[in-house]
């Protein structure tokens, strides 16, 4: 697990920084409901999105349970964070008109409490956006690294997280329905086969960890076997889902 109060200071510029926080946040508005309501951004970690989705008559609030983060994320949205956990999170019932969920359900092992806690607070007319199938933003079909990864990412399809097709059976169980959809892309995180080979041989590639341990050596060879392997290819395209009742 990433120590998110040590990687603070620096995690903003390791993730695309303000041009990918900007992508984020203008496909959010793309999303969300016009006029006055609350809304909710759920690990909002330093706020670097949060603060662009302030709106006149929009109140935002965003939630994290990182100290280290969220003094960051103070600076930026002044007297709207809470540091908290997103299963047990500090707001009555049907108190939000919209919640966000950012880069938060491909990194926990059971993402159906989150969901349930972002439908509780939400008003019966608003709205819950998240993003869905992070692991497969990388991956381009035609592209090189996308070819000699695919039976790795092939295996983890039935442990994955956020994927979509799970969290549209989770809202359907909720009463919520899809109502939107649209991606955005990862600016400048698109990575070359020696950033690849060296994230998977430190362990830090989820799909990689249900492959058998010659399987994921025979993908570091053919990684290192690659052409051009400093090149970065294409930036990952993040999906975002809306759901309501």
């Amino acid at each position: 697990m990433i120590d998110y109060d040590g990687e603070a200071r620096d995690y903003d510029t390791s993730r695309g920084g303000e041009p990918r926080a900007q992508a984020a946040a203008d496909a959010l508005e793309e999303l969300l409901p016009e006029g006055a309501y609350t809304l909710l951004d759920i690990a909002c970690g330093t706020g670097i999105v949060t603060r662009r989705l302030l709106r006149p008559g929009r109140t935002v609030l965003g939630i994290d349970r990182s100290p280290g983060m969220l003094g960051l994320a103070a600076q930026r949205v002044p007297g709207g964070m809470v540091c908290g956990d997103a299963m047990r999170l500090p707001l009555t019932s049907d108190s939000v008109g919209a919640v966000v969920i950012v880069w938060l359900l491909h990194l926990l092992a059971a993402p159906a409490a989150v969901l349930a806690e972002a439908a509780r607070v939400l008003r019966p007319d608003g709205v819950l956006i998240t993003t869905v199938d992070k692991d497969d933003a990388y991956f381009v079909e035609d592209s090189d690294i996308a070819q000699i990864t695919a039976e790795l990412r092939r295996q983890y399809v039935p442990h994955v997280p956020d994927h979509a097709s799970r969290m549209l059976d989770w809202a359907a169980g909720h009463g919520l329905g899809l109502v939107g959809e649209t991606v955005f892309p990862g600016t400048g995180q698109g990575r070359s086969p020696r950033r690849w080979r060296e994230a998977i041989e430190a362990g830090r590639i989820p799909w990689c960890t249900y492959g058998a341990p010659d399987q994921v050596a025979e993908l570091s060879r053919r990684l290192s076997a690659l052409p051009n392997q400093d090149a970065p290819r294409p930036d990952p395209s993040y999906r975002l889902i809306a759901l309501k009742a």
